[in-house]
């Protein structure tokens, strides 16, 4: 199947030389969900804009579903929904009137039952004849997301579509996102939540500087590069490390209560056998034993700081 999104050697340049995409290049399969991850600045609001039309490109080339932004600009754009980190909404306008008018604007016809449907979908219905301005902020990104689906696009573009939004309202987003992939929509969303990139994305992309530094599979990314951790838990506190387990690099927790062994989980040999039998012979009494994974967010911050280096 050939991707729904192609982008080649796509290069953005503002005036006064500043350069906010490098080259970028990538291909979103059609029904996946892909997250963005990057710092402020790296380039992701930017690369949304220039696909969605917003910004004119430097330089490359970008396709949807064979669609060139460029020279068929209309027929790319029809397929496209984009939601803004910005709430953009006319105050007075109710929620009804806001997303037929977002449908007329693409040159469709009227379709009533449509709308009623990703009104409800959305949990918006019982909301349909009020002002926006009378919403809450969660309210308020939902009418966005509604807006650019009347239209139905085959591609949504979610820039930050949790931000300043609390717990509870996030994860109810977190389930819109995966009802709208259950119907087929590709979905691109960028996040500084890792949590979020973690529990919906089917692929990982991390932007820096300008250039995409990696695209992988969200599971396959913990596997590779996710360090494993086993925190022994000490019946007697340490003042220090006993130089006979020097060699396997173990840190002391906060007040010396355990030990933190990192390890490779891929590896055929972790070490944690011999490590348990050196702590017995050591003299070392546990109390308990346990393990955690380096968390997306970890793994995030190591490639940017590589990248910075």
């Amino acid at each position: 199947m050939s991707p729904i999104l192609e982008i080649a050697d796509l290069r953005k340049t503002f005036p006064g030389g500043v350069e906010a995409l490098s080259g970028v290049s990538l291909e979103v399969r059609e029904g996946e969900i892909l997250a963005l991850l990057g710092p402020n600045g790296a380039g992701k609001t930017t690369l949304i804009s220039t696909v969605c039309g917003l910004t004119e490109p430097s330089g490359g080339t970008v396709r949807v579903a064979g669609h060139d932004i460029q020279r068929d600009f209309r027929a790319a754009r029809a397929l496209i929904g984009l939601v803004p980190q910005e709430i953009a909404l006319e105050p007075f306008q109710r929620v009804w009137d806001g997303v037929r008018f977002s449908r007329g604007l693409f040159g469709l016809p009227r379709d009533d039952a449509h709308l009623e449907s990703v009104l409800r979908q959305l949990s918006l219905w019982e909301k349909r004849a009020a002002q926006t301005r009378e919403l809450s902020g969660g309210m308020k990104r939902r009418v966005m997301i509604a807006k650019a689906l009347a239209h139905e696009p085959r591609v949504l573009f979610l820039d930050e579509p949790t931000a300043g939004v609390d717990v509870e309202l996030r994860r109810g987003m977190w389930e819109v996102v995966e009802r709208l992939k259950a119907e087929g929509v590709t979905i691109i969303l960028t996040t500084h939540y890792l949590e979020e990139a973690e529990a919906l994305a089917d692929r990982v992309g991390v932007v820096n500087r300008g250039e995409l530094l990696l695209v992988e599979e969200t599971g396959a990314l913990m596997d590779r590069m996710g360090r494993k951790e086993l925190v022994i838990e000490l019946q007697e506190p340490l003042d220090a490390v006993p130089a006979a387990l020097a060699d396997y690099g173990l840190e002391l927790a906060e007040g010396g209560a355990a030990l933190v062994y990192t390890y490779d989980r891929r590896s055929e040999r972790t070490g944690i056998t011999r490590l348990l039998a050196d702590l017995q012979a050591a003299g070392l009494a546990l109390r308990d034993l346990s393990t955690r994974q380096s968390s997306l967010e970890e793994i995030f911050v190591g490639l940017v700081q590589e990248d910075v280096a």
